[in-house]
């Protein structure tokens, strides 16, 4: 009974999700430092790449953060995002 009660509870504390935004306005290096920069400072973040070719920004993040704080981040920055996409991610075991 103990083991199950820890793996539900690994599963409900690790897990994860794949966000993509999409970023509007960024024309240079420098721009995608800056969302890079302010999207890294969103509590729960484990990794991001934000890519000027496709004007995206994929983040790897605790499940659970809302919209709001992931578009925020952009907005301070000068550039508006949108949400493309949000895919859960599975704990390999």
């Amino acid at each position: 009974m103990r083991y199950i009660f820890m793996l539900v509870m690994a599963t409900v504390l690790f897990a994860q999700e794949e966000v993509v935004i999409l970023v509007s306005g960024m024309h240079c290096p420098l721009c995608t430092t800056a969302v890079k920069k302010a999207l890294k400072n969103v509590e729960g973040v484990e990794s991001l790449k934000v890519t000027l070719e496709s004007k995206k920004a994929v983040i790897v993040a605790k499940e659970g953060i809302e919209d709001k704080v992931y578009l925020d981040a952009v907005k301070t920055t000068g550039y508006e995002g949108v949400i493309k996409s949000r895919t859960s991610i599975k704990a390999k075991n």
